[in-house]
């Protein structure tokens, strides 16, 4: 009957505890693809390669590359990160599992005079105590709680891994993007020298038509002006180089020292297609993306650890002990203590602390919910930004083609004239100046297509592929209810 009225108690305070118990949640849908529809790009194209940048065949930019993933700050904070969410793993894990703890302890204590057991009863005032334990204490997981939290930590540690390469692949981008910036640069330092060496010319001629009578005095004004102008155009240009320089040197955490021998190349040229089912694929090839995926899992089993609190604990501990008052008898069979207990801890009233963990817990899986959406959203336009900018400098190149193409005719016929001392050498030199300006424009236009082929390499997720599955596909990821 004693045991019967135990186990009704028992019963009882276990339907009170369960009485605020929230509702589970409900599943939500996550964008499973990539909002690209109406996108009007040419197909057939191939993923990147996780080393997408030696498509480009320049061995100094492999080096650079391989210096700035190796010794990168940026990319060292990214690792600390990391390293910090596996070790949350380890602590989760051991916090678990069963806990043995082993104590040892001496000590000596004087009786008062005073006290419950006065010494003048014992016949002594001061004794010393030795104990000697091994404590074993584990708490069942009967409800999953504990079970959750590790996999929580664990799937934060998987978004940091993915953290990790997304950080990779923006440090590679970036030192791609600076160091053909600067191989632009010297090509057109060289075009602008050679602007230069024509506007001195013009300037010469000038000065002397001017010396002669046969030009005003301003026109040596003008020629200045332009000459001036020529010169700064050098210098801006050498500027930006230098800078680049700068720029390489902090993404690849050396000093400019450092960094291998830069020389100037022409630019390569490169065309590729958006890969087919974009859309699609493109989820799974985000290292951002899979970092938000993994981060809503983690939301959701922290949820899940948050209801299970509503649950009772059962807690099961065992000491084997010894204790003695004589340090020599402490080892002997007579001294032991051994102890067992069990405790059930059900939640009753706590102020409101589990239902508002509980409603943290909601918030943060709308939040991570929200940050993939966006996530997602972002992706895909940067994937349509840079192939509508392909297509965009791909149809402008080709006019400038044209035009410099037209330019090259046009001095060969202002060359021919003043060979044949129809006009004087003047003619010929604006047909240059004219021409070295098409061809600097036709440069920047293939340094934009360049800049813009490492963005969309960037934007295709830089050959990654996550080493995890996730374990719901987007559209059956879970969120909260309102």
């Amino acid at each position: 009957m004693k045991n019967r009225r135990c186990a009704a108690t028992l019963i009882a305070l276990f339907c009170v505890g369960c009485v605020g118990l929230p509702p589970k949640h409900r599943p939500a849908q996550l964008l499973a693809a990539a909002p690209l529809d109406g996108l009007e790009a040419a197909a057939g194209g191939d993923w990147p390669a996780a080393d997408w940048w030696k498509r480009y065949q320049d061995t100094t930019l492999d080096q650079l590359i391989e210096l700035g993933l190796a010794s990168s700050p940026t990319l060292a904070t990214a690792h600390a990160r990391y390293d910090s969410a596996r070790q949350s793993v380890r602590i989760a894990g051991a916090a678990s599992g069963a806990r043995v703890d082993a104590s040892a302890d001496i000590e000596r204590q004087r009786l008062s005079d005073n006290g419950l057991f006065p010494p003048r009863l014992l016949g002594f005032s001061w004794y010393n105590e030795s104990n000697l334990g091994l404590q074993a204490s584990y708490t069942f997981d009967w409800w999953g709680k504990q079970r959750d939290q590790v996999e929580a930590a664990l799937d934060q540690a998987h978004a940091a891994q993915a953290d990790r390469s997304a950080a990779a692949l923006v440090l590679a981008g970036s030192i791609a993007d600076s160091y053909f910036g600067w191989q632009a640069d010297q090509s057109r330092i060289a075009l602008a020298r050679e602007r230069v060496g024509v506007v001195e010319h013009e300037a010469a001629i000038g000065a002397a038509r001017v010396t002669a009578g046969l030009d005003a005095a301003e026109n040596s004004n003008r020629s200045n002006l332009a000459l001036a102008a020529a010169r700064e155009q050098v210098v801006a240009l050498q500027g930006s180089a230098k800078l680049r320089v700068v720029a390489l040197a902090a993404l690849t955490g050396r000093s400019m020292a450092d960094l291998p021998a830069l020389q100037s190349k022409p630019l390569p040229t490169l065309s590729g297609n958006l890969p087919d089912n974009v859309r699609i694929d493109l989820i799974s090839r985000r290292a951002d993306i899979t970092a938000g995926r993994w981060r809503v899992e983690a939301a959701h089993r922290n949820l899940d650890a948050a209801r299970a609190e509503f649950y009772p604990d059962l807690t099961i501990n065992a000491l084997l002990g010894l204790s003695s008052i004589d340090v020599g008898k402490l080892l002997e069979y007579g001294s032991r203590v051994p102890q067992a207990s069990a405790a059930i801890h059900l939640p009753l009233f706590d102020a409101g602390r589990l239902r508002a963990r509980y409603g943290a817990s909601q918030a943060a899986i709308d939040s991570a919910v929200a940050s993939y959406q966006e996530t997602v959203v972002g992706a895909a336009r940067d994937v349509a930004a840079q192939a509508t900018t392909q297509a965009q400098i791909a149809a402008e190149r080709t006019q400038r083609v044209i035009q410099v193409d037209s330019a090259r005719q046009l001095l060969g016929s202002a060359a021919a004239r003043v060979r044949q001392d129809i006009s004087d050498a003047r003619t010929e030199l604006t047909a240059t100046e004219s021409w070295i300006e098409q061809r600097d424009a036709l440069l920047q236009l293939d340094a934009a297509a360049l800049s813009a082929d490492i963005a969309l390499q960037r934007a295709l997720g830089g050959g990654y592929e996550s080493p995890q599955k996730l374990v719901n596909p987007p559209s059956t990821a879970t969120t909260t209810t309102p």
